[in-house]
């Protein structure tokens, strides 16, 4: 299909509902759940499925944990998460260092624009 700028590139979706779908007033999954979600996307065909934010809280570490052993189908699993905060160096920053042990083969990384960051 092309589009009407002419282009023929496919449209690749990213799946957030692991971290965003459950910002939701009275929304929550145990690691359990989360884990339950990523195999059926997974299994739904999605290329990418975000996790979490890494070390935000027990239940997004251990479901990294848990991930990185699992054989996906089709998914790459992303870890979320921000720049460094502005009193670290990127090689101490608390955020990014969870970034790295989490070991996906995706890592989203959002700017901050608050001067407060």
């Amino acid at each position: 299909m092309t589009s009407s700028t002419g282009s023929d590139r496919p449209v690749v979706l990213y799946d957030t509902t692991l971290r965003d779908g459950t910002q939701g007033e009275n929304v929550t999954l145990s690691l359990a759940d989360k884990l339950r979600v990523a195999r059926m996307l997974d299994e739904y065909g999605m290329p990418y499925i975000e996790g979490g934010w890494p070390g935000s809280n027990p239940k997004d570490i251990e479901f990294f944990r848990t991930a990185r052993t699992m054989s996906w189908h089709t998914a790459k699993l992303a870890a979320f998460g921000s720049t460094r905060h502005r009193s670290n160096t990127a090689a101490t920053d608390p955020n990014l260092q969870e970034l790295v042990r989490a070991e996906t083969p995706v890592v989203t990384i959002f700017g901050k624009s608050w001067l407060l960051h």
